[in-house]
Formats: C-alpha cells, sequence, structure tokens
C-alpha cells in the first residue's frame, strides 16, 4: 500500500512502551507498515464491507511525543485512545485496551485492531455513533491486517 504524508517511523522504545500500556503486542505485519506509512494518508482510500464504502482518511501516527507535534499530535494512537477511552473496551475491570484505533474513517468512526477474540487481532470498524461505554459496536472486516490491506481500491468517483 502507498501512503503520501507518512511521518517518520516510531521508535522501537515508543512501541515497546504503549504495547506495555495497552497490554498487547502488535502484528508483525502492522509493525511493518509502520515504518514506511506511519501516519500517512492512503492513495488508495476505499474499502468495502457488507454492501457499505468505508473512506480511510489516514492512518494514525505512534509518535514519540503527541504533545510536541502540534499538526499530528491528535491523531496519535494514545491521544485518540485516551479520546475514546471506555467506548472502546467491553470490560470495565479491564486494565489493558483489547480495541486499538489504527485509522481515522470519514464520518467519525475508526478502524481498529481487535484483540477481544485472540492475541492475533482481526481488524474492525468501530462505529461511534452507537458505540456506548463498555458497548463497543464493532464490525470485523478483516482477519489480519494484511488481509485489511488488501481490501483497498480506488474511489469510484475518481
Amino acid at each position: 500500500m502507498k501512503t503520501t504524508k507518512a511521518l517518520a517511523p516510531p521508535s522501537a522504545p515508543r512501541i515497546s512502551k504503549l504495547q506495555d500500556h495497552f497490554e498487547i503486542e502488535f502484528p508483525d505485519d502492522y509493525l511493518t507498515f509502520l515504518k514506511e506509512n506511519n501516519g500517512g494518508v492512503p492513495d488508495l482510500n476505499v474499502f468495502s464491507m457488507r454492501g457499505y464504502d468505508f473512506v480511510v482518511e489516514r492512518f494514525l501516527p505512534i509518535l514519540d511525543d503527541p504533545r510536541q507535534d502540534n499538526e499530528h499530535g491528535w491523531y496519535d494512537i494514545s491521544v485518540v485512545t485516551s479520546q475514546l477511552d471506555c467506548r472502546l473496551i467491553d470490560d470495565e475491570d479491564s486494565t489493558g485496551m483489547n480495541v486499538l484505533p489504527i485509522a481515522a474513517l470519514f464520518g467519525g468512526d475508526f478502524v481498529c485492531l481487535d484483540y477481544r477474540e485472540s492475541a492475533s487481532p482481526c481488524v474492525s470498524v468501530w462505529k461511534h455513533e452507537t458505540s456506548d461505554e463498555f458497548s463497543p459496536d464493532l464490525i470485523t472486516v478483516a482477519n489480519s491486517f494484511t488481509s485489511f490491506l488488501s481490501m483497498f481500491v480506488k474511489a469510484a468517483l475518481e
């Protein structure tokens, strides 16, 4: 997948810190993607599922210090996760995150790595209008991050 406006790859210490904080391990295919496409805007930005087209505005970056980046800091995975917080998880006793946003969709939804069923996450769309505290509304779209990337097509209007 090609993206534009990609940022520098995240540092290994930052990735390790996030994995510890969220109590997850990023899949290898996602980590490889981040090396070239951290926070990038995809050239092919539409994928379809169940008769609906979804438009990816951008992949969320992992920044070493989001507070120091006025332009991209609001999109950082840790910042978005803290904003959505308990609307992403379904267990109020959980100390980590089992749903982690990785891309912003047009209209306020997010593409997420979904660890609810397995330590090897599937990819789901989190629906902002129908998610509530400890009751996220998610639609599974792919069994892996690599499978998700293969779903992209050029927008019909282009």
